[in-house]
């Protein structure tokens, strides 16, 4: 079983090109399964072929009484879908037991997000007088302008920022790019945290990342020219020790803001986006558009965000309904 495990997580990682959060997820969930199943069976999991639906239902059930939510469990059975698909593409599965379940249904609950009053009191927390105070405003404003989620905005390099134009271009999910215009706050907060950005180098002294350069880039093969060097890396938001910031990193600074301000404790990084999103709805702007400025595979992901925004809803219906004044 974790020898299949691991042959998976490479297929993912090689073949998918899955990124490193999504790998984990994989992980986390089998070894999840294998742990129980090996429980089950006194100590040994079963070989993968012999996995049978009855197991898997059991399995569901010991997570439903383990308490875990709903969006975890239907997590938890697409990973184990797509594992025992691999398994009938490698041979060593006939049929996919997870293929029959189905998951819990779920209510979607409604995203938490900040007026604009509030943001206004949490921009204006981060101190102006010191490099990580005008690191965290730029943080902040840059995430609710572009709509970022926070692995995007610590992701962002020198060379993804275009101030003239005022666009970042973004790496999201499955490795997705787009361009993602900022407004002039962030512009204004970004050129003010560049020139004091702490220029040590990082700690552990690792060497300075390269991209790798694109196919199309590369010369013919016997050509004479020298094949370019890609650029290095070098990350907008870093650390006192010149490290790129981590997603964590950005979670406990805006905790920090938040009990300063007296907001909202429920207020995560993931809020500045949905504050994003519900903004533009009720200033008028149209799902298909904000589904891009998210960078939405499906359209149904950002409809969540129609049932947030009820102000514009509000001022549709005293306009239409003769009764409603």
């Amino acid at each position: 079983m974790r020898t299949a495990i691991a042959r998976f997580l490479q297929f993912l990682a090689v073949e998918r090109n899955a990124s490193n959060y999504t790998v984990k997820s994989y992980r986390e969930d089998l070894t999840a399964l294998a742990d129980y199943l090996a429980e089950a069976q006194g100590g040994q999991p079963p070989a993968p072929g012999a996995v049978t639906v009855f197991d898997l239902r059991g399995y569901v059930a010991a997570l439903n009484e383990s308490g875990y939510a709903k969006t975890t469990i239907a997590r938890h059975l697409a990973s184990l879908r797509s594992f025992f698909r691999f398994g009938q593409r490698e041979g060593w599965a006939t049929t996919n037991p997870a293929k029959p379940l189905r998951n819990p249904r779920k209510g979607r609950s409604l995203p938490h997000f900040l007026s604009a009053d509030d943001l206004g009191r949490l921009f204006d927390a981060p101190p102006a007088d010191n490099p990580m105070g005008l690191r965290d405003r730029a943080i902040l404003e840059t995430m609710y302008s572009a709509g970022l989620r926070v692995s995007e905005v610590v992701g962002l390099d020198q060379s993804d920022l275009d101030f003239q134009a005022s666009i970042l271009r973004v790496r999201g999910k499955g490795r997705r790019e787009r361009l993602a215009p900022i407004g002039s706050y962030a512009v204004r907060a970004l050129q003010r945290w560049l020139p004091v950005r702490t220029a040590r180098e990082p700690k552990n002294g690792s060497k300075p990342v390269r991209r790798k350069s694109p196919t199309s880039l590369r010369p013919e093969r016997g050509a004479p020219q020298a094949l370019a060097a890609a650029p290095v890396l070098e990350p907008v938001f870093v650390n006192r020790f010149g490290n790129r910031l981590t997603t964590r990193s950005v979670a406990r600074m805006l905790e920090k803001y938040l009990r300063l301000t007296g907001l909202d404790s429920r207020t995560t990084p993931h809020s500045l986006r949905h504050s994003f999103a519900t903004h533009l709805l009720d200033r008028g702007a149209d799902i298909r558009s904000v589904q891009e400025l998210l960078g939405h595979k499906s359209l149904v992901t950002t409809q969540i965000y129609t049932h947030v925004s009820t102000s514009a809803l509000r001022e549709v219906y005293e306009r239409a309904h003769p009764r409603a004044k």
